[in-house]
């Protein structure tokens, strides 16, 4: 029997771990994967999909059209790489192996974006070799509006190890997908910074395929951006593989940021942690995490856990959280998750303060508590210092509005 843990779900059965279940109308992984732009129509809002998202501001985005590039000097978007010689492979035609080899588009954002994207950016890090420097990618929109479409693959060699970082600035209607394929025993760590300015929009699509005994970590930082969505999704190409899901986004008023997650154990003894914080302040301010995770009767002696926490700082902020777990199989050595959404602690504001903290630095080591683990798990230096920096500057506006 397949069971689905849906905490918006009537109680129908218990997994294993007596986690509230029900039998899914249909398993996550039989939505529609396709190549072809008409598969996916203009999304209404009344898809399950697309519930959440407010479609009507997206039309730009969802559009089937080229990049905006209007001649030399005048792109939508600049991307400058800084990766060694050595791992900068040749760009990829639509069907150039190994571009679409993993990710096969499963929205409209995706499909577009695989459609409109002639030639796709392909890094290449050679088997046994160890990079001590990240690899970059940055990428800046030049003009709010504009459409971008972009496509990246990034394949790890065998035992090879290395970190590569994205990073978004500036504006634009923005559709990127990026496939990523791990050999076996490789260490790859993706990061991928949405700081947008307040008028861009984004629609992503991250797969990876992780090898035997081969450690993958995903790490989406996402604090700008009128519309941020992405999907990141994991499946695995041999046993004992890893998987790190960790997420930290920060919405301001106006701002909807979406994160969602499909871990499809698919292998056995392979292991999935999703971790994903958000703060919300200002009115309007919304957040959207969802997490699926499949293991298939195959999938025997896995272990995984997902969990999402929120914190609302202001009234008139909104977070919704939707974990799935999908069981074919009682085989595992776990599985379980939790999802929380609280205000913030106004006892634990009181009690700093009534030990002579101002109230601004209360606050600020409030937040900087809730975010404590998941930034230490990140163990990026160069990122978490973006992140605390940008933190920082989020409560320092809400203490402007609010002093």
């Amino acid at each position: 029997m397949t069971l689905l843990v849906d905490k918006d779900s009537q109680a129908d059965h218990l997994d294993p771990q007596g986690q509230v279940a029900r039998v899914p109308d249909k398993s996550r992984a039989a939505r529609t994967t396709s190549f072809d732009v008409a598969d996916f129509p203009v999304p209404t809002g009344r898809e399950e999909e697309w519930r959440f998202t407010p479609v009507d501001r997206l039309g730009g985005v969802f559009a089937d059209e080229a990049t905006d590039d209007r001649g030399e000097g005048d792109h939508a978007a600049n991307f400058d790489v800084q990766v060694p010689d050595e791992a900068f492979g040749p760009t990829l035609a639509p069907g150039q192996a190994p571009r679409g080899t993993v990710l096969v588009p499963g929205d409209r954002g995706a499909v577009v974006a695989s459609a409109n994207t002639a030639e796709a950016l392909y890094l290449s890090i050679p088997a046994e070799t160890e990079y001590a420097e990240p690899l970059r990618v940055d990428v800046h929109g030049n003009g709010a509006g504009r459409r971008s479409n972009a496509h990246y693959v990034v394949e790890a060699g065998r035992h090879s190890k290395a970190l590569v970082i994205f990073d978004h600035t500036g504006s634009a209607d923005h559709t990127g997908n990026l496939e990523v394929i791990l050999g076996d025993g490789a260490d790859l760590t993706v990061v991928t910074l949405q700081r947008w300015a307040d008028d861009a929009n984004h629609l992503a699509q991250h797969e990876a395929l992780v090898g035997r005994d081969a450690a993958y970590k995903h790490i989406a930082v996402t604090l700008g951006g009128a519309i941020v969505r992405m999907n990141s999704n994991v499946r695995y190409a041999g046993a004992g593989g890893q998987a790190t899901l960790l997420g930290v986004y920060f919405a301001d008023a106006g701002q909807h940021l979406e994160h969602r997650s499909f871990i499809d154990h698919n292998m056995p003894r392979g292991t999935s942690l999703v971790t994903y914080k958000g703060a919300l302040q200002g009115e309007t301010a919304h957040t959207v995490w969802v997490g699926d995770v499949l293991i298939r009767a195959e999938a025997e002696g896995i272990d995984t856990y997902e969990l999402n926490r929120n914190l609302i700082l202001s009234d008139g902020a909104r977070a919704d959280s939707v974990p799935n777990l999908e069981i074919e199989t009682g085989e595992i050595a776990g599985a379980g998750h939790a999802s929380s959404t609280g205000r913030f602690d106004d006892e634990q504001l009181f009690y700093l303060m009534s030990r002579g903290v101002s109230e601004e630095q209360a606050r600020r080591l409030v937040v900087r508590g809730f975010f404590a683990d998941i930034i230490a798990k990140i163990g990026v230096p160069e990122v978490v210092g973006t992140l605390m920096e940008a933190i920082e500057q989020e409560l320092a506006t809400d203490m402007g509005r609010t002093g």
